[in-house]
């Protein structure tokens, strides 16, 4: 008897521990795909701070044929270089989102654009694809892992 007691106890503990509340991972996915095109937005103007502020402490940011960026002092570094480029321009637009069942992570599959002027001067735009890693940071979202290379076939 004792041990169908134990055992009785046992379930009602894991049945009221995993009837947690269920996360409405449609309505998460939405908040990271708004997060991303206000950031695209924001990416236009010269707000470093603000730009940054949506990458995590410890992001990686992977670009073609350079070596990773690991933490947000380095990829500070990075988004002061290209805001002195002549003619740099940066946009992007999620096309989807995927989120744990936990909620606290996401990917995003994204388009985007890169302008710079060449060395006359015209502005040449190289289309990319990209996939962005988010997680749940202190409750908020965060960029935790960039990276991206050339579609030339989205022109």
């Amino acid at each position: 008897m004792k041990t169908y007691k134990l055992g009785f106890a046992l379930f009602l503990v894991c049945l009221i521990g995993c009837n947690g509340k269920k996360v409405n991972t449609e309505s998460e996915g939405q908040k990271v795909m708004q997060l991303s095109r206000d950031w695209s937005k924001l990416a236009a103007t010269d707000s470093l701070e603000k730009n940054l502020s949506y990458w995590a402490d410890d992001a990686v940011y992977m670009f073609p044929g350079q070596p990773s960026l690991v933490g947000k002092q380095a990829i500070r570094q990075m988004v002061e270089k290209s805001m002195n480029i002549p003619g740099f321009r940066v946009s992007w637009e999620p096309i989807s989102v995927s989120v744990s069942e936990s909620g606290d992570m996401a990917y995003l599959l994204e388009k985007s654009q890169i302008t710079v002027n060449d060395s006359l001067g015209k502005p040449k735009t190289e289309y990319n694809k990209a996939i962005s890693i988010w997680k749940k940071v202190n409750g908020d979202w965060k960029n935790v892992v960039q990276m991206w290379n050339s579609n030339p076939t989205d022109k």
